[in-house]
């Protein structure tokens, strides 16, 4: 019997990405029993790869400040490595490879941004806080890992079924994408190579060989110049990578992104400016007067915390929203715990929907709650730590509560998790109880980047994990098997993050100096620093306070009028070249798939299929390019340029990356567009 897709399936089915009609049922790719899924191979090279790429990406992180996204490059991986085995892979094994090795990103997510700024001030002089231990690390991100992924089981059936075709998906499109056509040869496979090719080799001219401009912000032409003389500036990021995810979200999200990014870049920043250059003073949480800044040093001093307290409010008021589904799902676990028959409802249950039992996800709970509580007690190496204890484990669990779903509707809506945002939030909460409670000094920071660190693993794993409950869902993999070996992949990031953090901490400069935070920058985890030293420190940011509550009533108005507050509140947090290409993204997925005369339904399929699988391409060899990128840059600091840094910032590198945007653009709208039916 062959194990493979069926033959008459050519990818996933047509209702996957549409919100489904009353009385339809969504039939996954692979919804028979029997299909090899879990098994000594894939367990075996999804945990192989979990532990690569999390020393991989750790080092990654702190050397370079960017991380990698395993998740497609894994899957590309286990799609390749079957041809060498005497049986081929199947779909539903890819599947479970992609699942165990993407713990990797968002384990050193949630480590690298937080965990380094402890050993930085443990050699700080008269900071008093103690140096973390390996175990300390691996801890942090093993707890963490699991209560993201505990938090966001009882939301399965909500963003999974019932919000159905609601929401993009970007990454998990890509990912199912490769690993769909990995199962078969024909044209789709072509499309996605060619297409991939294509956008490695964009962005390689990018970020390696610095062909053109990777920034383009149009100070060279007209429009840039009568900008910036009014204090406006306009980023665009010039990357095939992140115009694929924005083809994939599609215009009307990627439209609301962009109007926050407007909103903060064209309405906000200026007037921080104009008000701003009256003050004689520094205005903390700035660094230098107002009227000495540029218009990315205001939004990233001051208005990026208006985004801040717009993600948290709209996080909020979308958890509140929530609550009802999360309440009807622990009323019908507790109904079903009288008088359960296991093996009839075993039976009774599709292979597709058993997931996690509400008495395990709450046993989970308290599990992960009372470890965190003797973590925080007495794996801290302070005594008498009871009461900080209990209060950093209460703030942890409400904390993670309210934004592990923040951080899954983030992903499922632009593939790109705030947590960083949220993160800062979390140390500026716990960092003023504490103060509030008399703990201050180095324990109190020590303390506060501990919750910290486990706040924003699990959100991080939140994300990554509402990406692959995706995948299974469309593909037909198994929730309850994906879970339990989330498990698993999380502790196995866990240990070689841990082991590859405590490495890098060890390593010195030729003067003898510690070499994290300087010659290993860790600039994430530095920033956070940063904040602990201003909150336990003596200067007081009340302007941080007004921001970030300004962010919050915005958020409030957003939803009183029915605008998507939580894409709107990314869009001003994120920095405005970042959702620039998601835009045009956008733009060219409404021209691809815009009524044609004379066309068939089948050919407007057609096409809308052929532009998803070629922007999937572009996103995968985005993806593989900047993992390449990054290690070419451990040794070859610049890469290989043609073009010089003033070259490529200045009127050469802006007009060939013009040129060669329209011509990308121009690629995915023509190609997509000659797509015909079968």
């Amino acid at each position: 019997m062959s194990h493979d897709v069926p033959a008459e399936i050519k990818g996933l089915p047509e209702n996957a990405r549409t919100p489904l009609k009353p009385g339809e049922t969504y039939i996954p790719l692979v919804p028979m029993d029997g299909v090899p899924e879990v098994t000594p191979r894939s367990v075996i090279l999804g945990l192989v790869f979990c532990a690569i790429f999390s020393m991989a990406a750790a080092y990654l992180a702190l050397k370079l400040g960017q991380g990698i996204e395993a998740a497609i490059p894994i899957a590309i991986l286990a799609v390749g490595l079957s041809r060498f085995f005497p049986r081929k892979n199947t779909i539903l094994e890819n599947v479970i490879i992609q699942s165990i090795g993407a713990n990797s990103s968002h384990v050193v997510s949630g480590a690298a941004f937080t965990i380094p700024a402890l050993y930085i001030l443990a050699n700080t002089p008269n900071s008093g806080v103690p140096t973390p231990t390996l175990w300390q690390v691996v801890l942090v991100s093993f707890l963490g890992g699991c209560i993201g992924i505990l938090f966001l089981v009882p939301l399965r059936r909500h963003f999974m079924v019932e919000n159905h075709g609601i929401f993009p998906w970007p990454e998990a499109t890509a990912t199912a994408e490769i690993l769909v056509t990995g199962e078969k040869a024909g044209n789709q496979a072509k499309e996605l190579a060619v297409a991939a090719g294509i956008g490695a080799a964009y962005d390689g001219l990018v970020s390696v060989v610095r062909a053109m401009g990777e920034h383009l912000r149009l100070e060279h032409v007209y429009v840039g110049k009568a900008l910036r003389e009014k204090f406006l500036s306009f980023n665009f990021l010039n990357s095939a990578a992140t115009m694929g995810i924005g083809y994939i979200i599609g215009l009307r999200y990627s439209a609301v992104i962009a109007a926050g990014s407007i909103f903060s870049m064209f309405v906000l920043v200026p007037l921080f400016h104009a008000i701003g250059q009256h003050v004689p003073a520094v205005v903390a949480p700035g660094g230098i007067l107002i009227k000495d800044m540029t218009p990315e040093q205001v939004f990233f001093a001051y208005v990026r915390i208006i985004g801040v307290g717009a993600i948290a409010g709209a996080g909020v008021m979308g958890v509140l929203a929530s609550l009802p589904n999360m309440l009807r799902s622990i009323r019908s676990n507790l109904k079903a715990l009288k008088n359960r028959d296991v093996a009839a409802e075993a039976k009774a249950t599709a292979r597709t929907d058993r997931s996690l039992s509400g008495t395990l996800t709450a046993a989970g709970l308290v599990t992960a709650t009372a470890g965190t509580l003797l973590f925080l007690s007495f794996g801290l190496g302070i005594k008498e730590a009871l009461v900080p204890a209990l209060v950093g484990t209460a703030l942890v669990m409400v904390i993670a509560f309210f934004f592990a779903p923040v951080a899954a509707r983030a992903i499922a809506t632009i593939g790109t998790n705030p947590i960083s945002g949220m993160t800062m939030l979390t140390l500026v909460i716990t960092g003023f109880v504490l103060l509030k409670l008399n703990f201050s000094g180095g324990y109190g920071m020590f303390l506060t980047m501990m919750v910290g660190g486990i706040v924003c693993t699990a959100l991080a794993a939140s994300g990554a994990f509402a990406t692959d409950l995706k995948i299974g869902h469309w593909i037909g993999a198994t929730p309850a098997r994906q879970i339990a070996w989330k498990f698993v992949g999380t502790l196995v990031a866990a240990i070689f993050t841990g082991i590859a953090m405590w490495l890098m901490a060890k390593q010195v400069n030729v003067d003898g100096s510690m070499a994290l935070g300087t010659s290993i920058p860790a600039p994430q985890a530095s920033a956070m620093k940063a904040i602990l030293e201003g909150i336990f420190g003596s200067e007081a940011m009340p302007l941080r306070w007004y921001c970030f509550g300004l962010g919050v009533v915005l958020s409030l108005v957003l939803r009183m009028v029915e605008l998507p507050a939580l894409g709107f509140a990314l869009g001003m947090y994120l920095p405005i070249e970042l959702n620039m290409p998601l835009f045009l993204g956008g733009l060219l997925s409404h021209w691809v798939n815009r009524p044609k005369p004379g066309t068939s339904e089948a050919d407007a399929k057609a096409r809308e299929s052929r532009g998803v699988l070629i922007a999937s391409g572009l996103m995968a060899g985005g993806a593989i390019m900047g993992v390449v990128a990054s290690f070419i840059k451990l040794k070859w600091t610049e890469g290989f340029p043609i073009l010089t840094q003033e070259q490529a910032q200045g009127a050469p590198g802006e007009w060939i990356g013009l040129l060669a945007l329209i011509a990308l653009c121009t690629y995915v709208v023509v190609y997509s567009r000659r797509a015909k039916a079968a």
